[in-house]
């Protein structure tokens, strides 16, 4: 196999494996099978350098989307997929001015994930058993029971889970769930060098994050706020909360995310409902019409 010559230079390690709880040391989180865990997001320090798409592929061996250039803006992956489980959005949101504060930016950044949300559309869709919730509280495809029915496609309210026109099965972000279980950080989180994206406990990450929105408000940035938490924009219709939640300076639709996204389980009933009605409805008329001729 060839090497990077680099490699050359560090011949010896002084590990003789993986580092035991080694999240506890990146995150300050051990990993504990029945706790609940998820990812922070802060859009307002992402930089776009694409470091957690790089990273996820690489870990997940996942194949390279759309080799070329899009024409919009620095993304060249376009939007999340069966082969890019994390999604660096790019927005222009504004012409500088001499009214913008020096070095003000005028770009949104965000880096997007499956939301892996408390009342999982994707799961109540599948009816192979292939998406589970793990003991960590995410939710995971099993390939090897997807039968590629696409179910959990139109059921997801965000967009994220696709099926691959390699093997024609769905996949989407597992939130690491092979590292979890080796008690490492996923690899997205720990490749990014502005803690952009933060991993831990849910209920911590939710104390952080509140903590950061009023730091940004008292510093002036007034339009800061949160994304997926309970009783807060997106996390409507019945999903309770996101467990991959953002921060966000703008609104929902302008980082490609629904405003109030729901379930659609939650409108099972109402459509039934409506459908017998119409069954009853168009009965009663034939009904009628026949008795007429008579």
């Amino acid at each position: 196999m060839e090497m990077h010559p680099r490699v050359l230079d560090y011949t010896h390690s002084d590990l003789d494996g993986v580092i035991p709880d080694e999240a506890e040391l990146t995150t300050g989180f051990r990993i504990v099978p029945g706790s609940s865990y998820g990812f922070f997001t802060d859009t307002t320090v992402c930089i776009g350098c694409k470091a957690c798409e790089v990273a996820c592929k690489e870990w997940n061996n996942l194949p390279a989307d759309h080799l070329g250039l899009t024409g919009d803006s620095y993304d060249n992956t376009g939007a999340l997929s069966a082969n890019t489980w994390r999604h660096v959005n790019f927005i222009e949101s504004a012409v500088r001015t001499d009214l913008e504060q020096p070095f003000q930016s005028g770009w949104l950044m965000m880096s997007d994930v499956c939301k892996h949300c408390h009342n999982a559309p994707c799961l109540e869709a599948c009816p192979t058993g292939a998406l589970f919730r793990t003991e960590f509280d995410t939710v995971v495809v099993q390939q090897d029971i997807c039968n590629g029915c696409g179910y959990c496609v139109p059921a997801c309210p965000f967009g994220v889970v696709d099926v691959s026109t390699l093997d024609g099965k769905a996949h989407k972000c597992t939130l690491c769930y092979d590292r979890l279980k080796g008690g490492l950080e996923p690899a997205c989180a720990k490749a990014c060098p502005t803690d952009s994206i933060q991993f831990g406990e849910i209920s911590e990450l939710h104390l952080r994050a509140h903590q950061r929105v009023t730091e940004l408000q008292e510093a002036g940035v007034a339009s800061a706020y949160l994304y997926g938490m309970p009783d807060g924009p997106g996390a409507t219709g019945g999903l309770e909360h996101l467990n991959a939640f953002f921060l966000l300076t703008a609104r929902p639709e302008v980082y490609n995310l629904p405003t109030a996204p729901t379930r659609p389980a939650n409108r099972v009933v109402p459509s039934l409902a409506a459908g017998l009605a119409a069954v009853a409805g168009l009965a009663l008329a034939a009904v009628a019409i026949f008795s007429r001729a008579q």
